[in-house]
């Protein structure tokens, strides 16, 4: 997953404004203690972060 598609699914989800302020703001115990941001700065994939997400708020299967 490219980072871009990552991002327009953020959006999607929570909607554009929220979608930066969860990003930066809620820690996840699916990423290991970090938020989305930290975790991609991690080295983690857009794609691994994204089902940390999917997972953590219960995304609706249509936007997996």
């Amino acid at each position: 997953m490219r980072l871009t598609d990552f991002w327009e699914r953020m959006a999607e989800q929570f909607g554009a404004s929220y979608a930066d302020s969860f990003a930066r703001d809620h820690v996840m115990s699916e990423l290991g203690g970090r938020t989305v941001c930290e975790a991609l700065e991690a080295g983690w994939s857009a794609k691994e972060v994204w089902r940390a997400v999917c997972v953590a708020v219960d995304v609706p299967s249509h936007l997996r």
